[in-house]
């Protein structure tokens, strides 16, 4: 037992001993050696000689050492003077406790009460009692703990003096946000204590906030506080909690954020609880663990110490800001400042800075703003600290292991004096650079600068140069402008950072057509790279235009060209007013001067090309005061550079930016600055009362990158809001991230003839084409009217600046065209030039297309888009001497231009003309034509109307071979609905012919409601797309990347061999909670065993429907690769808002080729700010409910349209599918836009229970539709898995009015192998009513029969040799010829309507007779088919009376087949033997001998043995045994190995398969063997058949229990089992109401024994007032054997909620 005393005997009283009421006691006991002393500690507090530095606060103070601490102590008795901690005292304590060991830090501060409470502290000194003053440890300080000065902070942790020690604290940014829940906030104190890897913190009260907002912890706010202490490592968990004091101290934490930027790490916890006393469970502090570590941009401490000079008026109030550059990039701009008035004449200030880590520092800039009164500030130096790593020499005391331990002890001690040796290791060492300035930075001293860079005092490589910066001002009207223009220039050293050009040679500075000069000072910059211009927009008309500006190093007097050449200007050009120009090779620059008219030899391509457009989409939040007027920026960070502050003026969308729920584009351009990671945006909070902003999203789309990046914010940009902060900074969610291949830069130039009338305000577009149809998008050259205007005058030339998709290396042809609106629309197009850079190397290739006609409405052929094809080609290379050399040559083999001869025949059919603009796109292997309007209609004045054909003309560039068309109409004028018939195009340059089926409906009341169709020419072999699956394949390539996501998993991947897709049905429920719905994309992943895992599979909503609504049930079939058995599934989408939250009740996976389902009972948020705050979770499959679903196999499915006309169809077709292990219920085929059209194949997947071999289907169409007719040829099913082919063959109609049977229903057999494998028959019915009083009726009969192939559908009891049919005693024959047969048949299904005067039928029995098998069948009944006698029913199943002839109890025979595994070890020559163990007994062992003359268990062979014995029974195990032929020992192991064994019983057919896969060892001793379960059994047909008695099942239907769930409507069961299925009986009692809420009704109910029960289907027929039912569960009890099943269903069978079913399938719960 462990015991341990701690020892007092001293009183805890002011008045007593020495007045201490805290006492430390050290442990002492028998486990205790020698007890930790008890030592004190004399402290010496210095409060600083600065005026106000005194306190009257309450002084507590901590010492902590290497043993622990001694607890927060009040410093209230001062040993030497009476008023403690006044300024310039040294105050002395005596703290007593327990030994600390090496005393390492104090912590100090005070409670911050009574006025003037802020206290200046110098330094804190701790020594042992009696020691010399001299040992004493000093802790500097030199600080205020004052919440107006410095920090704020009142509470400081010291650290012994020494250098830069600071710096290897860590700063904790802790956000904590309070709940918007009624009375959330708190007036009481709160503390936080973190526990990390490496220590704890203590308990610390959150006293000073940083972002200073004056009331804490009130409703809905987010509070920011910094916690600078030691390094604890990584964060495991996290107390908070508040002292409950203060009238409302009940608070309710939402969550905490702690973000490390030193450690690179934010961490999120989640609380959304109440801390109050009379809330919840009372606590008022709570533990909370982090429910997602996220990496962060990972900074490091820098310290900076600031001496401002000692000289009158030194000092400065302005702003004063600071950069750091290094060997590895730059900081951000940093802020000095703090809560102080700082920078006074004569101080030094010290700022601890997180920033960047930049490497080995070469230069810093400081400068200051100019604000303020005497803003004029003489700095002396900077000093700038940061840790690095470094060898350091250690002393360490060397171990001889090898010393004797009995030398006495003295010996020892001198050798342990001498043996110390000094090792080398790495540490983090304090490293400082002190950067020497000595100058004014004012407007009136010097030369004025106010920026300064500074080099370290040691640096000898670099020094301040000079640039002299030359602007040149275009000559245009109003290209001058009076705002302020800054100016940054970068070099391959750094570079110069933002300065504003103020002296310039000219007094005016900017004006047209001027060159203004200005110096700039900065640190050697080596060669220029860029430079970034803009202006702040102030003053009226700020517009400029830049032409360009020239740099002169003045160090070696090189000159460095930037053309511009474009407007800085929020109403001109993109509406940038930044522009990042690199340098031009000066022979490019030269190239204008020769010939004078060509002097704007623009290089835009070449700027183009080195420079990144961003197209920035910004997000306003939908929701009250969102929008704003404030100015708004944005800073974009890549990871090389950033792009300097961007004022987003000119939104390209609207005038009125910002404004709520709308989104606003803007342009920005750059120069290399690596990928984006990260973006800055904020505002400057002008604006009136209405500068709040609430800001959604921002999207930034580089189409030169090819990538689309989303940021997400959803966080109020308000001072009065959240934390408010009114700038953010946004990461991009890499869930959100689109990649596509990059666009390449063409320079376009548009020359306009000469001719009156030529010009145009029209939109002009352009499409360009390469090889192989390659073509990229259209695109309008000019973005608004004022362009427009703008360009495309007479005569003029035009340069467009345009990015495209890569056409390739070869322009075939461009189309060019605009769409005629406007004064004048008409234009004449003399030429277009199209420029593009070489792939490789300098230079550029011209591609000329002459056009010299008209694209007017008016003039020539009418036309306003024309094609045109390359006449030139002009390269211009640039050779090494630094010339260029130009090539010019004509193009040879350019395409020619056709022309396209179009016949459109509308319909004969009512209503089948139209009136509305009909467009149409020819497509041919070589390109297409886009859209071109059917316009003029060569032969009817009146277009498109009923049964004409219209003819046109289209001319083209020659389109290859045609093989589709799209066609539409816009849905304009009265009856704009039209049908189609077909479409001819020829070409009358080759005479070829293109026939287009097309026999549809464009309409939007009509079929699918469409009016937008693709068709494929007649005899089209390829692959067919309709429209809306080719953009969703376009989206799945740019979502199959998954951005970086599945980069970490692509290595493994190429090692591991292709997964097989398959189809998984996944259903989400959504909750019902406020906000439980979410417009996010959701996803599933997948995880099988060993890490295989399917891709991210996204689940979009059908029929581009956004979002899941609260309460929805939402179905989905992604495919994806099969991960063999399921371990676990992801759910999550890609909302990282904290709007996006996302309430999920259910998730269930079904995978039916597996057969197996699974549901998760989830009921959480997925949610950043709700539950625990993660957006994506995993289950374990272990958690789930699993459930056994009808296991199914995928078949290739190809439907055969016949090429007659109006063969087509949209209506619904079933499809049910028979085989000899029964039978599918029936599918509906999906007509996906264009399947089951005249003359086509149409080939998809479906899956199909595994019931092979097939042996017939069923098909039939409803009727709806607007053509519910169809020509059926074909249907082609391949089995994937086994690749069997079953050929279906009808070739007639499938209609009420056409074809010679006018079904809707037909019959096919299956045609394997052309071996048709069921043959028709006629079958005679006779019916024989009972001879019982009352026993015929008069109601409508209907009669389905089952057989092995399945069943022949409702056969209709009508046409009879008798006029009055089902009388007494009366025997009924009917004749149905020509059905496919049934083989031996099982049961019947009989039942009547119950119509007519005494319907109730008292059935005798019902013979059927198969003519082509020429055999009887009987099936007795002696039943009342009745509502009022009997028990009410009025279907019955009849089973067959032929099958009882078997007797079981006799001996039967067994054939077993062994297949023996395909290796050399495999086979053996010794014999094996099996025993059958059966439900009914166990057989003996059967020998199977292998003689030397029939060798048996050869390698991969299958033997077959038979033996006979007394029937087992169900065989539900074997055993094996592996013998020698002479019973002789075995010598060695000897094994056989056995792949499997199927067991057949031969009286039935029952088979029986065993898979082994397992080594039988060779053994003389009967009890050596294994054992195997059976893995699957067949049941035959006649076995089942034998089963079928009746049973009665008593069927149990439990409603839910919410509001609303009980149903009126009337309620129908299926139940299906392994002996078939019920049929559809409706569940109804007397004199009841039944389904009402929360009850449970019970019926019984006769039928055919169903074997074991598979699933059950219940319905409803939605009659009544409310229909709507939430079903909770089915027990459906077998009442001869007693078994229950349960079906769980817990869903709305309702068309107003979940997913509008009101059909549910449910399957039974393990």
């Amino acid at each position: 037992m462990e015991k341990y005393s701690f020892e007092c005997g001293r009183w805890l009283d002011i008045n007593e001993d020495d007045n201490e009421i805290t006492r430390e006691l050290p442990a002492t006991g028998a486990l205790i050696d020698e007890p930790l002393p008890l030592i004190k500690y004399r402290v010496t507090i210095c409060t600083g000689n600065v005026s106000g530095s005194g306190t009257d606060a309450s002084v507590f103070l901590n010492i902590i050492g290497d043993l622990g601490d001694t607890g927060e102590r009040l410093m209230i008795m001062s040993k030497n003077n009476v008023n403690k901690f006044e300024k310039g005292n040294h105050d002395e304590f005596l703290i007593e406790s327990v030994s600390l060991g090496q005393v390492r830090r104090v912590r100090v501060g005070h409670d911050g009460r009574g006025g003037g409470c802020g206290w200046f502290l110098d330094k804190v000194m701790v020594r042992e009692e009696g020691q010399p003053e001299s040992s004493a440890t000093e802790f500097p300080c030199y600080r205020w703990l004052d919440r107006n000065e410095d920090d704020g902070q009142i509470v400081r942790e010291l650290v012994p003096a020494g250098d830069g020690l600071r710096l290897f604290n860590v700063s904790y940014h802790i956000a904590i946000k309070t709940g918007s829940v009624n009375g959330a906030s708190s007036d009481s104190k709160v503390f936080v204590k973190l526990y990390g890897e490496k220590g704890d913190t203590n308990k610390i009260i959150l006293a000073v906030s940083d972002n200073d907002l004056r009331n804490y912890f009130e409703t809905g706010r987010t509070d920011i506080f910094t916690i600078e202490t030691f390094d604890i490592g990584k964060v495991s968990r996290l107390l908070i909690g508040h002292t409950n004091e203060g009238l409302r101290a009940g608070w309710f934490l939402d969550s905490v954020q702690i973000s490390v930027p030193v450690h690179g790490m934010q961490y999120m916890f989640p609380s959304h609880r109440w801390l109050c006393k009379d809330e919840a469970d009372g606590k008022v502090e709570v533990e909370i663990y982090p429910s997602e570590v996220l990496d962060i941009e990972q900074l490091i401490n820098y310290e900076v110490t600031v001496v401002t000079g000692n000289v009158r008026a030194a000092g400065t109030n302005a702003n004063v800001f600071c950069q750091i550059y290094g060997e590895e990039g730059k900081t951000e701009v940093l802020t000095l400042a703090n809560r102080s008035n700082n920078f006074e004449r004569g101080t030094t200030e010290i700022f601890k800075i997180e920033a960047q880590d930049v490497g080995k520092i070469y230069k810093i800039r400081i400068c200051h703003d100019g604000k303020g009164v005497g803003d004029g500030w003489f700095l002396e130096t900077v000093d700038i600290k940061r840790l690095t790593m470094a060898m350091v020499q250690i002393e360490v005391k060397k171990e001889d292991t090898k010393k004797d331990k009995k030398k006495d002890k003295k010996k020892k001690k001198k050798e342990e004096e001498e043996e110390v040796e000094i090792v080398e290791e790495l540490q983090e060492v304090v490293e400082t650079f002190t950067f020497p300035c000595n100058r004014w930075l004012a407007r009136d001293e010097e030369d004025g600068e106010i920026v300064v860079e500074l080099l370290t005092e040691d640096n000898e490589d670099l020094e301040v140069n000079s640039y002299e910066v030359h602007v040149f001002t275009g000559t245009m009207w109003g290209a001058g402008t009076d705002a302020n223009v800054y100016i940054n220039i970068y070099g391959e050293i750094g570079d110069t950072g933002e300065r504003r050009l103020r002296k310039s040679n000219n007094l005016n500075k900017f004006e047209k057509g001027q060159e203004d000069i200005f110096n700039i000072t900065a640190v050697d910059l080596g060669i220029l790279k860029k430079l970034r211009i803009r202006h702040d927009n102030k003053q009226a008309s700020a517009g400029w235009f830049l032409e360009r500006v020239e740099i002169v190093d003045n160090k070696d007097d090189t000159t460095y060209f930037f053309p511009c050449k474009r407007w800085l200007a929020i109403d001109e050009d993109d509406g940038q007013l930044a522009r990042e120009l690199v340098p031009v090779d000066e022979a490019f620059m030269k190239k204008g001067d020769d010939d004078e008219e060509d002097s704007d030899a623009a290089l835009g391509l070449e700027q183009k090309a080195m420079s990144t457009t961003y197209t920035i989409k910004i997000k306003t939040c939908d929701k009250k005061y969102a929008g704003t007027d404030a100015n708004v920026f944005m800073i974009l960070y890549g990871t090389k550079d950033d792009t300097g502050i961007i004022n987003l003026k000119a939104s390209k969308t609207h005038k009125n930016k910002f404004e709520r729920g709308m989104t606003d584009e803007f342009t920005v351009e750059a120069v290399d600055i690596g990928p984006l990671k990260k973006l800055r945006i904020g505002h400057n909070n002008c604006g009136g009362g209405s500068a709040g902003w609430f800001l959604d999203w921002v999207e930034i789309d580089a189409p030169s990158l090819g990538q689309k990046l989303r940021f997400p914010c959803g966080r109020w940009l308000d001072k009065g809001e959240d934390d408010g902060a009114i700038v953010r900074d946004l990461f991009p969610n890499p869930l959100q991230t689109e990649l596509y291949t990059p666009f390449v830069p063409y320079e376009i130039k548009i020359f306009t003839s000469d001719v009156f009338g030529a010009g145009t305000d029209a939109d002009v577009f352009i499409v360009l084409y390469g090889r192989d149809a390659v073509c990229s998008q259209q695109k309008s050259l000019c973005v608004n009217k004022r362009e427009r205007r703008m360009y495309f005058e007479r005569g003029a030339e035009d340069m467009f600046i345009v990015e495209l998709e890569d056409v390739g290396d070869v322009i075939e042809k461009i189309r060019i065209g605009h769409d005629n609106r406007g004064v004048n629309p008409g234009w004449h197009l003399d030429r277009v030039e199209i420029r593009r850079l070489l792939r490789k190397g300098k230079g550029s290739e011209t591609v000329i297309f002459p056009c010299e006609c008209w694209l007017a409405k008016s003039e020539d052929d009418g036309e306003t888009v024309r094609e045109l094809v390359p006449s030139d080609i002009i390269t211009e290379k640039l050779s090494r001497d630094g010339n260029l050399k130009v090539t010019e040559i004509e193009v040879e083999d350019a395409l020619e231009t056709h022309t396209y001869q179009v016949s459109v025949m509308t319909g004969d059919v009512y209503g089948a003309g139209t009136d509305a603009n009909v467009f149409l796109t020819i497509y041919g292997d070589l390109g297409d034509t886009g859209e071109r309007k059917l316009s003029k209609s060569e032969t009817n004045s009146n277009k498109f109307e009923r049964g004409s054909v219209d003819k046109f003309t289209i001319e083209a560039v020659d389109l290859g071979e045609v093989f589709k068309i799209k066609i539409r109409h816009d849905n304009s004028m009265i009856s704009a609905d039209w049908y189609l018939d077909q479409v001819e195009v020829v070409d009358v340059d080759t005479e070829e012919v293109f026939l287009f089926l097309c026999e549809r409906w464009l309409s939007r009341k009509r079929e699918d409601q469409r009016i937008e169709r693709v068709f494929y020419v007649k005899g089209f072999e390829g692959v067919r797309e309709s429209l809306n699956s080719k953009k969703k394949n376009s989206a799945l390539t740019v979502k199959s990347v998954d951005s970086n996501m599945n980069k970490k998993n692509k290595k493994k991947k190429e090692e591991e061999i292709e997964l097989p897709i398959i189809p998984y049905h996944i259903t989400i429920c959504t909750g019902l909670e406020r906000d439980a719905s979410t417009t996010s994309r959701a996803y599933v992943i997948i995880i099988g065993a060993n890490h295989t895992q399917t891709e991210r599979l996204w689940l979009d909503l059908p029929d581009g429907r956004k979002g899941f609504e609260a309460g929805s049930l939402e179905s989905f079939e992604p495919c994806g690769s099969d991960v063999g058995e399921i371990k676990k599934v992801e759910l999550g989408h890609d909302g990282a808002t904290p709007e996006s939250c996302w309430l999920v009740d259910e998730l269930s996976v079904a995978v039916p080729t597996k057969g197996v389902k699974y549901i998760f009972a989830c009921k959480f948020w997925l949610a950043k700010d709700r539950g625990d705050g993660l957006t994506a979770r995993v289950f374990n499959v272990l958690d789930a409910e699993a459930i056994s679903i009808s296991q199914k196999v995928i078949y290739e499915v190809t439907v055969v349209t016949g090429d007659v006309q109006n063969a087509g169809t949209d209506t619904q077709i079933y499809m049910s599918v028979f085989g000899i292990n029964g039978s599918t219920e029936e599918m509906l085929l999906q007509k996906n836009e264009d399947r089951f059209e005249r003359g086509q194949e149409d080939t998809f997947s479906m899956e199909i229970d595994d019931i092979a071999p097939l042996r017939k289907m069923r098909l039939r169409i409803d009727g709806s539709g607007s053509r519910p007719d169809w020509f059926l040829n074909q249907v082609i099913m391949r089995n994937l898995t086994t690749e069997e082919v079953s050929v279906f063959t009808y070739e007639e109609w499938l209609s009420r009015m056409r074809g010679p049977k006018r079904t809707m229903i037909c019959e096919m057999a299956a045609v394997v192998d052309e071996e048709t494998m069921v043959e028709l028959t006629t079958y005679i019915i006779q019916v024989k009513t009972s001879d019982i009083a009352g026993a015929g009726t008069d109601a409508n009969v209907w009669l389905i029969i089952f057989g092995e192939n399945g069943d022949t559908g409702t056969l209709a009891l009508k046409e009879c040799n008798k006029s009055n049919k089902f009388e007494r005693k009366q025997s009924d024959t009917f004749r149905f010829s020509d059905i496919l047969s049934m083989g031996e048949l099982s049961k019947v299904r009989v039942w009547h309507d119950n119509t007519g005067p005494a319907p109730g039928w008292h059935l005798e029995y019902i013979d059927v007779k198969d003519e082509f098998m020429d055999k009887t069948f009987r099936f007795p009944c002696d039943r009342w088919l009745a509502k009022n006698d009997d028990d009410g029913q009025i279907m019955r199943e009849l089973a067959c009376a032929n099958n009882d002839y078997l007797d079981l109890n006799e001996k039967t025979k067994y054939e077993v087949c062994v297949t023996t595994g395909d290796t050399a070890e495999a086979e053996t020559k010794e014999n094996g033997w099996i025993v059958l163990e059966g439900k009914k007994g166990r057989s003996k062992e059967f020998v199977m001998e292998n003689s030397s003359k029939k060798k048996r268990f050869l390698r991969g062979n299958v033997d077959r043995f038979e033996f006979s014995s007394k029937n087992l029974g169900d065989i539900a195990g074997i055993c094996l045994g592996h013998t020698p032929k002479d019973g002789k020992k075995v010598k060695g192991e000897v094994y056989w190995h056995v792949e499997e064994v199927v067991v057949t019983e031969r009286e039935l057919g029952n088979k029986y398969i065993f898979s082994c896969n397992a080594l039988i060892p060779l053994s003389p001793k009967r009890d050596d063997f294994l054992t195997f379960e059976c893995t699957k059994s067949i049941e035959s047909f006649a076995s089942k058949a034998r089963s079928l008695v009746p049973v009665k099942y008593e069927i149990i239907v439990i409603t839910g229990d919410e509001k609303g769930a009980g149903t009126d409507a009337n309620v129908f069961i299926t139940i299906y089992g392994s002996n078939g299925d019920s049929g559809r009986r409706q569940l109804r009692q007397k004199f009841r109401n039944l389904f009402e809420r929360e009850q449970t009704d019970r019926f019984l109910v006769e039928m055919l024994d169903m074997g074991e029960l598979q699933k059950v289907r219940i319905e409803h027929d939605n009659s009544g007032l409310s229909p709507g039912w939430l079903l909770d569960r089915v027990e459906v009890t077998n009442t001869a054997n007693g078994v229950t099943t349960i079906f769980l269903c817990g869903k709305w069978l309702d068309t107003k909620r979940a997913d509008g079913q009101i059909v549910r399938v449910l399957y039974p719960k393990y």
